[in-house]
């Protein structure tokens, strides 16, 4: 059994879940997701606490029962909470701004790089050097966050460039320059 995949979910107040043949959507005060799921696993909703169980031991059917009910709890942490993810930008000169629906990323390349902010989500700076990442899906706010990232990755003699907030760069000794 799956260790994952037999956790129930609690539902908390506001947000309402439904599960119809081969959808389920999930609405609360962030906003409202929709997530489809095979038929080898079976989703049920009483009260306020969601199940996922699958209808056989086949290997589709156990590998899709975890994978299921995490995309659950993930749309109901969504919909009530909403995901985050934060930027560092690092470098002489780098910074980032936000006007309008645009990102404005200055970083060392000689023409800024102007990125739109997908309609699903918010992008923010609390200062120039930190660009914030939010939205209710995490598959998207996490794709977003690595398409920012991917523009300027940090280097390892350095450490310019964009990394997120937890990550460690490992970082490489420079020429010895003495010795021959």
């Amino acid at each position: 059994m799956s260790r994952i995949g037999k956790l129930p979910i609690e539902v908390p107040k506001g947000v309402k879940l439904t599960v119809t043949d081969s959808l389920v959507t999930a609405e609360g005060p962030k906003g409202k997701l929709v997530q489809d799921y095979r038929p080898e696993v079976i989703i049920a909703v009483a009260d306020s606490v969601v199940t996922v169980t699958r209808k056989d031991d086949s290997i589709p059917a156990r590998s899709f029962h975890g994978l299921y009910r995490q995309l659950v709890q993930n749309m109901i942490i969504g919909v009530s909470t909403g995901f985050s993810k934060k930027l560092q930008i690092n470098g002489v000169g780098f910074r980032a701004e936000v006007k309008g629906k645009i990102l404005y990323l200055n970083l060392g390349y000689s023409t800024q790089i102007e990125f739109m902010i997908p309609e699903d989500l918010t992008i923010a700076c609390e200062n120039p050097t930190t660009v914030v990442v939010s939205g209710t899906s995490k598959q998207r706010v996490g794709q977003v966050s690595s398409e920012i990232r991917s523009l300027r990755t940090p280097e390892p003699y350095k450490g310019k460039g964009i990394k997120y907030e937890n990550e460690v760069v490992r970082r490489k000794v420079g020429k010895s320059g003495g010795k021959k």
